[in-house]
């Protein structure tokens, strides 16, 4: 549970209702379980809120930060919410929140790129047993369709990667984004930055190459591409600017 509103035009917030817990982490197993050592010496179980590799944000005795529910129905209280990578930057692992903030930022004239649109709709139907994250219809009827990826991945120079392990369903998303642009359509990939330190993007050709190699052909295509940093530290995350996206470059 968190609460939403507007700072400024140009930056939303995300803020935790309750203050979020420090812990140690002690180790992430079976995807969405995580073993965290609080303050105190006790550990718990929290639930971890990520289907990826987490490549880099699950680094041994990383500080990490807590959520607790007081919904005693919930088999497990704790939810790990942000991870603190190379002791100075601030990850958030949960993926419940980029199509949140990226839908929010969109809705309240935050993303520059889609001003302009008069209905937003999420999860619509659409491509091959797929949903768009994010719809856009302008008052004539336009179309835009807004795919959402999560970018924390930072392996040198403030360069984000995505994704972070090899993603059949990633690239499908590419080309059904490809063909709502022969369909007369607007088509974005957004990359929601999640990670303090990586202030550009690019496919990781190095990890999935032929990801890589779709995201080359449908931005030919043309789909568009964008990303925006989030800034985030433990009462809140904001959407604040726009940052480069590079194209990958293929080793044979």
């Amino acid at each position: 549970m968190f609460v939403l509103y507007l700072e400024t035009f140009w930056s939303f917030v995300v803020e935790f209702p309750t203050p979020l817990i420090e812990g140690k982490l002690i180790k992430r197993y079976k995807r969405f379980l995580s073993d965290i050592e609080l303050p105190n010496g006790e550990v718990v179980v929290a639930h971890c809120p990520n289907t990826g590799s987490m490549k880099r944000c699950q680094q041994d005795d990383a500080r990490v930060w807590l959520s607790k529910s007081g919904n005693p129905k919930r088999k497990l209280a704790y939810t790990w919410e942000l991870v603190e990578v190379d002791e100075k930057y601030l990850a958030c692992i949960n993926t419940g929140y980029p199509n949140k903030l990226v839908g929010e930022a969109i809705a309240n004239g935050v993303v520059k790129e889609l001003l302009g649109y008069s209905k937003q709709k999420a999860e619509v139907k659409y491509g091959e047993k797929s949903r768009i994250d994010w719809l856009l219809t302008g008052g004539d009827g336009r179309k835009c369709y807004v795919e959402v990826k999560n970018v924390t991945l930072l392996e040198e120079d403030g360069l984000g990667y995505f994704p972070d392990a090899v993603t059949d369903r990633g690239r499908k998303h590419l080309y059904e984004l490809a063909k709502m642009v022969e369909e007369g359509h607007r088509a974005v990939m957004f990359f929601c930055v999640s990670h303090t330190g990586i202030d550009s993007v690019t496919p990781a050709a190095h990890i999935d190459k032929k990801y890589a190699q779709a995201f080359i052909e449908v931005v030919a295509k043309g789909v568009e591409v964008m990303a925006y940093q989030v800034a985030i530290d433990t009462q809140r995350m904001k959407v604040v600017r726009s940052v480069s996206v590079n194209m990958p470059e293929l080793m044979d």
